[in-house]
């Protein structure tokens, strides 16, 4: 049995009609609304002894013993409090004659699982809280929009964002829109930061920059733990510069809208660990938080995240600030580390010389985010000594002599930019082999950083088997994932997955909506991918839809005749409508009009069908928050790789690299990001449907159909063990989460 606790602690205080049963009906159409339909209210009666003696008779009346709670860190406290005092308060409901003994036995143990829910991403053990990157997608659109009136007007905005005791969203959105500089609890500038703001402000206003952004977290402070309000930032503006200055606070705007895809597909993976931790529980089990770490699933001891989320708030009140970053994890320092690195050009006297050479370009078709890699590349690249060269339209443009030196400033702007500034294109270089090596030749290039998607991936391998015949080639080459099939071997997440999984994610919303006034409607609608069936599965997923076609678990006339029949009896109950998705390259001859006219027909008289095919526009749009981040990061990775495998092949006045370490492709596995050297990777690839062999995201198939409600098993040998919250050191950081 399932029950609903309306209006959190306080209706499990209050009791009544606060504690229903649900069906599974209860929860349909619930996945694209924002905030949460059941509620949830700060409770002072169960912070005393007597409201939780109330809370534990409402629920042994209707023999619950198992909580899942999702909220932050005051809400998972008070479960570890009311489980610790669960005994007890059923001795004290006995002795006054509220429940029996028998009752006492039965109901002896209270399991509590844990699900963080805060926008701020203030808890420590986990990488990404439930709520956070639907609240950078809030920021990151005001952000679009005041950009294009802040360069008409040319003016400077100063962005108030949430956060009273966590930077976390600040940090993120300035890195995710390049802006000037961003001010967080955890990091305050130093002494005399006025004058070094109001000198980079003016640098970049001469440098014909015409807008100015600066993002201010609500609990950002000095060194002195003063605080520093957005007012205060305005007027400092305004007196020394005189710019035209205006202040944007955000406030609840962050807190709604609808789900990204992200968040979606999160909070479904972690409510399927929740449910299996509460299976596994014993008295013996401390209560538990579910948590990502990277791409991975965790569960850990509740107590201990709590703790070291109060160490924080501890370590700035006493002004341990280099602790403070170090507490709030590695992704956060990998943030912050990313940031300074790319917000503040040195002086040219400050910056090492090494007087290497290194190309960038983009293969393949086009992915958000690619920009925000090339710029991360660009501004790393500069920072480490090279001289960067960008190549206009991949390979063949670089058969062309289509490359040119760039600067800091050239890339600036770029991280919020959808497609490639830079031109791409699918062409594979073996036929232009003679010509690259010219151009490497020429422009004496002595490492080479491609963006790109599966052909980037053969174009690697094209290169290095080159160069037996060219020592051209015998450079060091990486190469960063970017595609929205997310076909690449070698990484879980590709740049412009994430922003093509909410294309179709709205798509489907909309779709659905303009179904709730149309009785009995189902959809079919097909997805990008190649063969790839990522974006089918994960925005199936992310969709609540019925089914999902996808090449990699193939499927025949039965299985269709089985979706139509239960399509039709969940038509018979009160969702009347269906989603079914279908990847363009699942099945030759079952294609999306024959699904659609299959549907039709079976359906009749009991549903109609309507079909849709995205086409090219999950390609497009400009980046989310999560492809901009992570284009940023894995690329600024990839550069620091570059310049260490550059010292050490640089051999008598030249870089001769030749070894299959050379050649590598960074990737996102689990919880670390890898390089992988592209000739290992032959083997985890199959070439004739370009797709990894083995993918991590079919794991998640049987949860679609779960929720589909198909009977199906899950396999919970990958589900999360309970693990303790680990203190990482700062070289941890560097190669550590996203």
């Amino acid at each position: 049995k399932y029950f609903f606790l309306f209006q959190g602690y306080q209706g499990m205080v209050d009791g009544g009609d606060n504690i229903v049963e649900v069906s599974w009906e209860s929860v349909s159409s619930i996945l694209q609304v924002g905030g949460t339909v059941i509620g949830s209210a700060r409770c002072k009666s169960f912070r005393t002894r007597e409201g939780r003696l109330q809370a534990a008779y409402n629920l042994v009346q209707r023999g619950i013993t198992n909580l899942c709670v999702i909220g932050g860190d005051g809400s998972l406290t008070g479960a570890n409090l009311f489980r610790e005092e669960w005994s007890g308060l059923l001795e004290e409901l006995a002795q006054k004659g509220k429940i029996d003994e028998d009752a006492v036995k039965k109901y002896a143990y209270l399991n509590i699982v844990g699900m963080v829910g805060s926008i701020d991403n203030d808890f420590c053990g986990t990488d990404m809280t439930i709520g956070t990157d639907s609240a950078l997608h809030r920021i990151i659109e005001v952000v679009d929009a005041i950009m294009t009136t802040a360069q008409s007007h040319q003016r400077t905005f100063v962005l108030e964002v949430m956060g009273r005791h966590c930077g976390y969203l600040a940090l993120v959105s300035a890195l995710a829109c390049g802006a000037d500089w961003v001010f967080i609890p955890e990091y305050p500038p130093e002494e005399g930061w006025e004058d070094s703001m109001c000198v980079k402000l003016s640098e970049n206003r001469a440098r014909k920059k015409r807008l100015n952004i600066i993002i201010v977290a609500e609990g950002a402070i000095d060194c002195h733990n003063k605080p520093i309000t957005s007012e205060k930032v305005k007027d400092l503006v305004v007196q020394r510069l005189g710019f035209d200055t205006r202040v944007t606070i955000l406030g609840h705007v962050q807190r709604g809208g609808t789900p990204s895809a992200f968040d979606r597909i999160l909070a479904s993976r972690m409510g399927v660990e929740a449910v299996l931790a509460l299976l596994e529980a014993t008295p013996a089990t401390p209560a538990c938080v579910v948590s990502l770490s990277g791409n991975q699933a965790v569960r850990l001891p509740l107590m201990e995240c709590v703790q070291m989320t109060q160490e924080v708030q501890k370590a700035m009140d006493e002004g341990r600030f280099v602790e403070a970053v170090r507490l709030r994890g590695r992704s956060f320092e990998n943030n912050l580390n990313t940031y300074k690195l790319l917000s503040h050009k040195k002086p040219d006297a400050e910056l090492p010389k090494t007087n290497f050479n290194v190309a960038v370009l983009n293969v393949g078709a086009p992915a958000a985010g690619m920009n925000a890699a090339v710029r991360a590349a660009v501004r790393v690249g500069i920072t480490e000594g090279h001289k960067m060269f960008a190549v206009i339209d991949g390979f063949e443009g670089f058969a062309r002599g289509k490359i040119k030196e760039i600067s800091w400033g050239y890339v600036g702007g770029w991280t919020g930019q959808g497609g490639s500034i830079l031109g791409t294109k699918r062409t594979l270089p073996a036929k232009y082999l003679e010509k690259i090596a010219d151009q490497m030749r020429t422009n004496n290039i002595n490492a080479l950083m491609v963006i790109g998607g599966f052909e980037a991936y053969l174009g690697l391998l094209e290169l290095s088997a080159a160069r037996e015949k060219y020592d051209e080639f015998c450079v060091p080459m990486v190469m960063v994932p970017a595609t929205v099939s997310n076909n690449v071997p070698g990484s879980d997440f590709s740049i412009g997955a994430d922003t093509a999984l909410n294309t179709i994610t709205d798509t489907c919303d909309r779709i659905k909506q303009s179904a709730s006034g149309t009785k009995r409607r189902v959809f079919i609608i097909e997805t990008m991918g190649g063969y790839c069936g990522y974006l089918a599965n994960m925005g199936a997923l992310a969709a609540g839809a019925d089914a999902a076609y996808i090449f990699e678990e193939q499927f025949d006339i039965r299985e269709l005749q089985a979706n139509v029949e239960h399509l039709t009896e969940k038509m018979k109950t009160s969702i009347q409508r269906g989603l079914v998705l279908r990847n363009e390259n699942c099945n030759e001859n079952y294609t999306t009009d024959f699904i659609y006219q299959l549907y039709s027909e079976e359906g009749k008289g009991v549903f109609d069908c309507r079909k849709n095919v995205l086409g090219h526009m999950q390609q497009g749009g400009a980046p989310s928050p999560f492809d901009r981040n992570f284009g940023t990061k894995i690329s600024a990775k990839a550069m620091q790789w570059i310049s260490k495998k550059l010292k050490e092949t640089y051999r008598k006045g030249k870089v001769f690299a030749n070894t299959d370490d050379s050649v590598c492709l960074l990737g996102m596995r689990r919880r670390n990001l890898v390089f992988q050297p592209v000739a290992e990777l032959k083997n985890e690839t199959d070439f004739v449907h370009r797709i990894p062999k083995e993918q991590w995201w079919l794991k998640l198939r049987p949860l679609m159909k779960i929720l589909a409600k198909y009977k199906t098993s899950y396999d919970v040998s990958d589900s999360g063990q309970l693990e303790h919250v680990a203190m990482h050191s700062p070289k941890e950081a560097e190669t550590g989460a996203i």
